[in-house]
């Protein structure tokens, strides 16, 4: 079900959409199901900044990332998935989050806002940094805390976000309430009323928005799983997508003919899902349709659809990606446009907590 923006949005913030993709290895089709698809919907009603988080990719050691290349290469890619996918950069926002430096700043003062118990409680750190959380980054302990000031920054009203990102979004809300209680006399004396920073909302739409391993569909799909047939990349050709959706993990009984008859079965849930959300259609219709079919029928209709959508997109991004020319411009367009907006918070920020500045 949608979350989207709604009227009860205070009338002091701007109705804005901020959200980022992180520019780690190659794209694929959970990245697309449960990110981009949405951008392009939101893009029709709401201001929009789409960044790619390259500030976000280097908390982890340089062999994960890739490197300089890697990252001038990877950051590209996404701007290219991004505009190939749909996002007209002449309208909305696409920039690269290391260009627009107060990312970095605000961060800081968040940091300051920002307690220790609260990062504690975040289960992502302890997912990425494992057994070894003593040789894990600064960074990646505070990487939550810079998401909360590349939304704030803006004063993004809604973020589209995935389910393993909401915990961080409820940071993000925490540090901006605590910013507007901390600061509201100083608030309120340099002229703003009401709070400063709005309570982002989550927006989680459609059907496959956590989509899972073509392999195993307990676990998420995954640009580190080794295996390549474990994910639909979106430079695939015709052929890979096709070969990788048949030989995707299922099991022996034929499709369910209603949603509850999914529960037990991840990789026919998973599969169907993905049915669903390629076709913008609800699962209740696709198993309406397929219901008591064998796999390797409702495969090959998968296959056909999933080729439909994704393809053109593939090629778009591969001629877009070659034209490094042409997007780089884009991203130093949407730097600007960015920048603008981050100036005026920051200006705002520096004056409510008394930092002495050129006027």
């Amino acid at each position: 079900m949608s979350s989207a923006p709604t009227a009860s949005t205070p009338p002091a913030f701007t109705q804005r959409v901020f959200s980022g993709v992180q520019p780690t290895g190659n794209l694929h089709l959970g990245n697309y199901l449960g990110a981009i698809v949405n951008f392009v919907k939101l893009q029709e009603q709401y201001s929009c900044l789409y960044c790619v988080v390259d500030l976000h990719a280097v908390t982890v050691a340089p062999s994960v990332w890739g490197g300089p290349e890697e990252l001038r290469r990877c950051t590209r890619e996404v701007t290219a998935a991004f505009i190939a996918s749909g996002i007209d950069p002449k309208k909305q926002i696409i920039f690269n989050q290391s260009q627009v430096a107060g990312h970095a700043e605000l961060a800081w003062v968040f940091n300051c806002v920002a307690r220790l118990g609260w990062l504690n409680r975040m289960t992502q750190f302890k997912e990425k940094a494992g057994k070894d959380r003593e040789n894990a980054s600064v960074g990646l302990y505070d990487y939550p805390v810079l998401m909360a000031a590349d939304i704030l920054l803006y004063r993004a009203t809604h973020v589209p976000v995935g389910e393993d990102q909401k915990q961080h979004l409820e940071l993000a809300r925490d540090i901006a309430q605590k910013f507007n209680n901390d600061f509201a006399e100083s608030i309120a004396k340099q002229g703003h009323a009401g709070p400063f920073f709005p309570q982002p909302e989550p927006v989680i739409t459609g059907p496959a928005t956590r989509v899972m391993s073509l392999r195993d569909g307990t676990k998420k799909m995954s640009k580190s799983d080794p295996s390549d047939y474990s994910r639909i990349n979106l430079t695939d050709d015709a052929d890979a997508i096709a070969q990788k959706i048949r030989k995707a993990k299922t099991d022996p009984e034929p499709l369910p003919s209603e949603e509850k008859g999914l529960e037990p079965r991840p990789e026919a849930d998973n599969l169907v899902g993905i049915y669903a959300a390629l076709s913008g259609r609800a699962k209740a219709d696709i198993l309406s349709e397929f219901g008591g079919a064998q796999f390797s029928g409702f495969k090959a209709n998968l296959v056909d659809l999933a080729v439909e959508k994704l393809s053109p997109i593939a090629n778009e991004m591969k001629k877009l990606s070659a034209d490094h020319a042409y997007v780089d411009a884009v991203l130093a367009d949407g730097s600007d446009r960015a920048r603008a907006i981050a100036d005026e918070t920051m200006t705002s920020v520096k004056d409510i907590m008394g930092f002495v500045r050129k006027r």
